[in-house]
């Protein structure tokens, strides 16, 4: 009996989160997309979910009136935990931009190259700390979107302007990028195990019958548009594993097999910047560009809100601790990605590193 009226206040507490969620909000563009219908209390009058009373009776209320979550694909489920919030954390955060961060040491040197890492580390680890704490910094109301956050915290229509046009070019800008990417990837993997092909007749038939660059991208787009008819995100968390496991895999290999070759002949670890033949301007845009490589390594702050979205949260146990200790794991194995790449890139290859990094 006991455990019934547990799954009971569980569940009314659950419910209560979620009409007190953002899903309240209007949408940012248009105010057709998503219809919110007022509570009908018994009396007749009508008010707002965030004018309702939480109490039992109308939380059992409000949980035949507003099923508005149940379709929305990140709030759908929150039924995740500390390893997919990890898994998630994990793939959107590590990219190949890391394998730039040698060349950024390479500029501004050992000293310099290992402090701005580190600084930028911290920097990156305070800020995602924050952001969990933000997303349920009132009892009972969950921000698990990055616009509406903005929204709560500057106004709706500051936090519209404010957090509208970066999270849209940056959404834009990061779908683009994979996609040249994911797309630039599958060619060169079909023309590596073309040339690799012992037989020279089946090599020529494979290489006659290559798809083009653009063909490859819209390629990899139908597999990430198959991959989107999902459910949700916690749907994704097996794929968010392989992409975990991937990333942490090539990151290991490029530094490994670096110190396993050894280091050229006449490798100089001097900094770029001691260089005669730079004008002041030339190094200040060095050392610039050479920060810009280090921020950019890090990654994946716009979908922290979505990921924590996904985890159980009550009046009594919030997403917080589940989400803190997916981010501890999460950034502990970034962190044996990110400074063995810069470290052991740079003492490698040194000053005769390519620009493409490694």
């Amino acid at each position: 009996m006991g455990e019934v009226a547990d799954e009971g206040q569980y569940f009314r507490s659950e419910i209560a989160l979620l009409n007190y969620s953002d899903a309240t909000f209007k949408p940012p563009l248009s105010s057709l997309l998503i219809h919110i219908d007022p509570l009908i209390i018994p009396n007749g009058h009508t008010c707002s979910a965030s004018e309702s009373d939480p109490s039992p009776t109308s939380q059992h209320h409000q949980q035949e009136q507003h099923p508005k979550d149940a379709w929305l694909p990140i709030t759908e489920s929150r039924n995740g935990n500390a390893y997919y919030a990890a898994f998630h954390i994990l793939n959107s955060n590590i990219g190949f931009q890391a394998l730039m961060l040698p060349v950024a040491f390479a500029t501004l040197g050992w000293a310099w190259g290992t402090v701005c890492l580190s600084l930028a580390f911290v920097w990156q680890l305070y800020a995602i700390f924050l952001l969990v704490q933000l997303h349920e910094s009132v009892p009972g109301i969950r921000h698990s979107r990055y616009l509406f956050l903005a929204m709560a915290a500057f106004g709706k229509k500051l936090g519209k302007v404010a957090a509208l046009f970066p999270v849209m070019y940056l959404s834009g800008g990061t779908c683009v990028m994979i996609i040249i990417t994911g797309g630039g990837t599958l060619k060169q993997l079909l023309k590596t195990l073309c040339d690799n092909d012992d037989h020279v007749h089946e090599q020529i038939t494979c290489n006659a019958h290559a798809l083009s660059g653009a063909e490859w991208f819209l390629v990899f787009t139908c597999v990430a548009i198959l991959i989107a008819q999902l459910p949700n995100l916690n749907s994704m968390a097996m794929v968010s594993l392989v992409g975990a496991v991937t990333s942490v895999t090539y990151c290991t290999l490029f530094w490994v097999l670096s110190v396993k070759n050894g280091r050229p002949n006449n490798v100089s670890y001097s900094s770029s910047l001691q260089s005669q033949e730079h004008t002041p301007v030339a190094k200040i845009n060095d050392v610039l560009n050479a920060i810009g490589i280090i921020v950019l390594a890090f990654r994946g702050h716009n979908v922290l809100p979505e990921i924590q979205g996904t985890l159980p949260s009550n009046f009594e146990q919030t997403s917080k601790r589940p989400m803190r200790r997916g981010v501890s794991i999460s950034y502990v194995l970034i962190s044996m990605c990110m400074f063995p790449l810069a470290i052991a890139g740079f003492w490698a290859y040194g000053n005769q590193i390519n620009d493409g990094g490694l």
